[in-house]
């Protein structure tokens, strides 16, 4: 794996002013403040903060950003498609009431941070955490329990308020499969396939390959028309006020298919942070049964596939969790003997096991 740099927060933060003073030509006295990295950003993105303030029609003002930019070192994904990212919750922004970050502009020139990164509007509000799990702790696990069904609910509702987006008619064509004949879940099985090649480098994951040529051999039969997929769809992914959803982030994997597919995603994280950690649920977050029973209602439709694409989330984030390894042990976090045996047993792939009847990673 190359190097990850370490970044100089006092040139980007140069480099960025310079930036933005092109794209608000009516600011004076443009400075950016605080730039920082936050305490948890995940693994698949270089994620900065910062204040901007500037002068205005002779006003001062300041309003919070964030920067994202495409990573120059190892990465969970292969590749990364920040113009996709941005154009998705551009027209989401623009065009539907799904309440996404407002986004300020795209930066394709490498040469201007070092590689491309895109700036959106900073939304103020609570992430449920991912590390700890908050059914372990944090703010969602000391709120009354009124308000963690409510928080379940409003994602849930935010959920299928993107299924039920007419994809074509806001112009998101570019989601489309573009080789003709091919199925929207059959690329997805694919692109899985050469993700896990990659990621494995030719060593044998005695859980993930037989979970995807089960997979393979167990598709189900796809809607005559996809919905839009948020794709990393979990609470983890959103930010909130009051209870209610403010921001839906991440749609690096968004795609089109099977509306089951997010609501799969939703559970097995779920699952993942509280059964795979040997933690109880939340008390006021309803049960499997429960928000299946309400996504249906709020559909209108009955939820069919639902444990095929449980185990095709299972899989890919088993996937997920090779790269992840990988990354911990290039960053001197683990040693390689144990992120070697890490890849295999974890989380992830005991829950995949478990689900598939498959003997338990050693």
């Amino acid at each position: 794996m190359a190097e990850q740099p370490q970044r100089d927060l006092e040139l980007t933060a140069t480099q960025l002013a310079q930036w933005l003073q092109k794209r608000l030509s009516d600011a004076r006295n443009l400075e950016v403040i605080g730039l920082s990295k936050p305490a948890a950003t995940g693994f698949s993105n270089d994620t900065l903060l910062f204040d901007l303030l500037w002068d205005e029609a002779g006003e001062a003002r300041r309003k919070g950003y964030v920067v994202r930019i495409e990573p120059t070192g190892p990465g969970v994904f292969p590749e990364y498609d920040l113009s996709l990212q941005y154009d998705i919750m551009d027209i989401l922004g623009k065009k539907t009431t799904i309440p996404v970050p407002a986004m300020l502009d795209i930066e394709d020139d490498a040469s201007v941070l070092g590689a491309p990164f895109y700036v959106m509007e900073k939304v103020e509000g609570q992430i449920p955490p991912d590390n700890p799990p908050y059914h372990m702790e944090g703010w969602l696990k000391e709120a009354p329990e009124a308000e963690q069904q409510k928080v379940w609910w409003s994602c849930l509702d935010t959920m299928v308020d993107i299924h039920k987006l007419d994809w074509k008619a806001l112009g998101m064509g570019f989601l489309k499969c573009s080789s003709p004949g091919e199925t929207h879940l059959a690329k997805q099985l694919n692109s899985l396939e050469s993700y896990y090649e990659w990621a494995a480098r030719g060593v044998p994951n005695p859980t993930i390959e037989p979970a995807l040529r089960w997979l393979v051999e167990n598709k189900p039969r796809e809607p005559v028309t996809p919905s839009i997929l948020w794709g990393d769809s979990r609470i983890g992914n959103m930010i909130f006020r009051q209870g209610e959803c403010a921001a839906v982030l991440d749609w690096e994997m968004a795609v089109l298919g099977d509306p089951a597919q997010d609501l799969a995603w939703w559970l097995f994280l779920d699952r993942h942070h509280s059964e795979g950690v040997e933690t109880p649920r939340i008390p006021g977050l309803p049960s499997h049964e429960a928000t299946v029973a309400r996504y249906e209602e709020k559909m209108g439709r009955s939820v069919e596939n639902l444990a095929y694409y449980e185990i095709f989330a299972a899989t890919h984030f088993s996937t997920m969790m090779m790269r992840i390894a990988q990354q911990l042990v290039h960053s001197g976090l683990m040693p390689e003997a144990n992120g070697l045996a890490f890849e295999r047993n974890n989380i992830v792939t005991r829950l995949l096991a478990k689900s598939m009847g498959l003997p338990a990673p050693e």
